[in-house]
Order: structure tokens, then sequence, then C-alpha cells
């Protein structure tokens, strides 16, 4: 794999945001907060825009200048910033992977839980190896078949977050019934296979599956797919919104719409026990 380096910028954007949120609730100005530390305003400049890192005892002062004392969120907060410049697994894949997917990748690596609509498709953290390679090979216009199986790799690399020791990450996927009558004819028995692990995954705790029926009601998710992202506080909530080629970031209060869009979308799916049912009928359909 190619193995050229990446900058580990998403960390560091979280942190230099969320300080300039808690400078802005204590009511401070770029020059006063900076003054308070003894600092010139352009060092606390690059702290918020990402460009400079902060050292944790600076970290510790800064947070008492914005009058925030719960140890908790220092450290959270201390968590993120010495995580900063670590290097993730996936950037071993940096001639493969967008710079956009690997900042999701870390924000996904860090999130305490994940709910996700998905109206085309079988989520990422839920695929087999097959379902991924089918695809992105058929929705890439630009990949070389190499590639294609790298970027499957990374898919199925990223389903640890769903195992790992302590704290799994609690993933709550509504998926479109239309995306589970998907057929590839090269390889007919993909689908059973997908349907299978759905069913085997939904067994983990921290794993929740729901189907929307063809027959379900209007519902905020007729406006497309969006992944929310959630973190312990105080750091905010991210949303991925998708389409060819592009991907955009909706954080902070402007998530929030999307936290309700995804209770409505919950409440007109069906339940969790009637949507492993309807699983497990599909699958048995394919096994016909």
């Amino acid at each position: 794999m190619p193995n050229s380096p990446m900058a580990p910028t998403v960390r560091r954007r979280r942190l230099g945001t969320t300080l300039r949120s808690f400078r802005n609730e204590a009511g401070l100005s770029l020059d006063q907060a900076a003054e308070a530390m003894g600092w010139a305003a352009p060092k606390l400049s690059k702290i918020e825009n990402a460009v400079q890192g902060i050292k944790p005892g600076d970290l510790t002062e800064l947070l008492k200048v914005y009058g925030v004392t719960d140890p908790d969120v220092g450290a959270v907060l201390e968590t993120l910033r010495s995580d900063a410049l670590k290097r993730g697994w996936w950037q071993a894949y940096s001639g493969i992977v967008q710079p956009a997917y690997a900042d999701y990748i870390s924000l996904e690596s860090d999130a305490e839980q994940i709910c996700v609509w998905t109206p085309l498709l079988v989520p990422g953290l839920l695929q087999t190896t097959a379902y991924a390679r089918e695809t992105i090979a058929g929705i890439t216009t630009t990949r070389t078949p190499e590639e294609v199986a790298a970027l499957a790799e990374v898919r199925m690399a990223r389903q640890s977050v769903l195992t790992r020791p302590g704290t799994p990450l609690e993933l709550w996927a509504i998926i479109h019934e239309a995306a589970l009558h998907q057929r590839f004819a090269a390889r007919p028995a993909t689908m059973r296979e997908q349907l299978r692990k759905l069913l085997d995954t939904a067994e983990l705790p921290n794993v929740t599956v729901q189907i929307m029926p063809l027959s379900s009601t209007a519902h905020p998710g007729l406006e497309g797919g969006f992944s929310l992202t959630k973190f312990r506080s105080p750091l905010p909530n991210v949303v991925l919104l998708e389409n060819a080629g592009s991907a955009t970031y909706v954080e902070g209060d402007d998530a929030a719409p999307f936290d309700r869009a995804y209770e409505r979308i919950r409440a007109t799916a069906l339940s969790v026990e009637d949507s492993l049912v309807r699983i497990s009928e599909l699958e048995e359909g394919l096994r016909q």
C-alpha cells in the first residue's frame, strides 16, 4: 500500500473549534483571552484555527481563563490534544483514501455513537467484503480494480470500532428496504451473505438495525441519507452528507435538525424486532 504521510489535522481542528466556542461563551475577545494567557493574539488564533498545537499545561490554564472547571471536560480535550498527531491505521492507505474520507474515519474512530440513515446502500460498518467490492466498483468511475480492493479493505478495517475493547461504538442504522433488494448478477450470493451479516452484527449489544419498509409514510429521510456522529461532551456532534464526489460536514448547533429528523425517521421505520424478521424473510427468500 502507498504510505505517504497524511496530516492528521481533524482532531486539532475540533479542539480549536471547541476552544473558540468556550472563549465566546466566556465573552472574551481573542485579544482579551490571549492577554490573560500572556500570549500574543496570533498564537491563540493559530491554536483555534488548527495551525498550531497547544501544550497540556497551556490547555489547562486556558480552560481556567474560560471558566471551564469540569475535570471530565478537561480530560476529553486533553485526549483530543494528545491524539492530534497520532497516525491512524488508515494513513497507510493515503494514496487511496481521499482527505475528506480520512477525516470521517478519524471522527468515526473517536465517536461514542453513530446514527446512520441509508436509503440506497447498506452502511459501510455493516457491509461484507463482497458487497463492499461490488458497490465500490459499481459506483466509481475512475478506480482501478486494485484500488477498489484496497477501499474494500479500508471499509472492513473501519468495522473494528464495533468490537473495540472497553467502549465499542454504538451504531444505530436505519436502512431502506429497497437497498436490500439489490442484486449482483456476477455474484448472486452477495446479497444473501450481506443479509446474514446484518442479522449476525445486529446481535451485538451496541448495534441496532431498523428497516424502512417500502410501504412507509413520508418522513424527513426522503431528502437523502446522512450519518450523525456523536461524541463525549463538550465536543459537538457532526453530520456527514455525501453525494457524488464530495462530502459536506455540518457541526454543532447546525447538526441539531438532523438529530430531530433522525428521531422521526426512527419512528417511521419498522420496530427493531419486525426489522430483523423482515431481513430474515429476505435472506430466506434468496436461499430458494
